[in-house]
């Protein structure tokens, strides 16, 4: 029997895998056989050489500003594409999601580029019967007192799987989506790089310790794979239990 996690000839597209979870999602299927190409919006592969948690070795980088509409209905997708990862994502913090400006800043890029990007890539998807995974966070299932324009997009973006999923399941694309915990990266430093609210924060996950960007490839690795042929319009929790209570 051939191996379901084996992704040889296959090729992955994540959009936001330059570095964090994205990019961790991105190495999981290269070490699987994976043609892998990832997006970010710096102009070069160089750019992200001193940035932590950013690994493009062995990767095919693109420069894609997702916030741009124009710039992803225009993108240079691969020939064939078997899997797409939409991984991108922003926030504000020191309140500024409450104003007119941080709260469009967050939602275009947290909502209104994964369905510009789903829509750019569905014709490719539909070809082969592809895969489709929107990574959102567990933020879309509690209050978040100082970021509601994350808080909502993430809870949109976990409604959104399941629209794609029914509108397009019939031409062969799964949709399917992650919600991760609190797994550290730039987007978390605020949490993570404070010794006493990590340390809090860890307290409150079952499995006691934070997530990796290798569990949540884990998740994606599962959902693209033929282990999961008949699931089909849900969001996984990789969140260690963090939302059981």
């Amino acid at each position: 029997m051939s191996d379901p996690l084996d992704f040889t000839g296959r090729t992955v597209l994540v959009v936001g895998g330059t570095s964090g979870i994205g990019n961790g999602i991105a190495h999981g299927f290269r070490e699987r056989g994976a043609a892998v190409h990832v997006t970010g919006t710096r102009a070069s592969p160089g750019d992200y050489a001193a940035e932590e948690g950013s690994d493009l070795a062995g990767l095919t980088f693109h420069s894609l500003d997702v916030s741009d509409r124009e710039a992803v209905a225009g993108f240079g997708l691969p020939d064939a594409l078997d899997v797409v990862v939409l991984c991108q994502g922003t926030v504000r913090y020191r309140r500024e999601e409450f104003e007119r400006e941080g709260w469009d800043a967050v939602m275009t890029v947290n909502l209104d580029s994964l369905m510009d990007c789903a829509r750019a890539v569905r014709p490719k998807l539909a070809e082969g019967g592809g895969s489709l995974i929107i990574v959102s966070s567990v933020g879309a299932y509690h209050a978040m007192i100082g970021n509601p324009a994350y808080a909502a997009s993430k809870a949109a973006a976990v409604s959104l799987v399941g629209s794609l999923a029914e509108a397009w399941a019939g031409e062969g694309i799964r949709v399917n989506g992650i919600a991760p915990g609190l797994v550290p990266t730039k987007l978390t430093k605020v949490t993570t790089d404070n010794a006493q609210r990590a340390a809090g924060a860890v307290a409150r996950i079952p499995a006691g310790r934070m997530g990796t960007p290798e569990d949540m490839a884990g998740a994606a690795l599962f959902l693209a794979s033929p282990l999961a042929d008949y699931v089909v319009g849900q969001t996984i929790r990789v969140d260690g239990g963090m939302t059981l209570s």
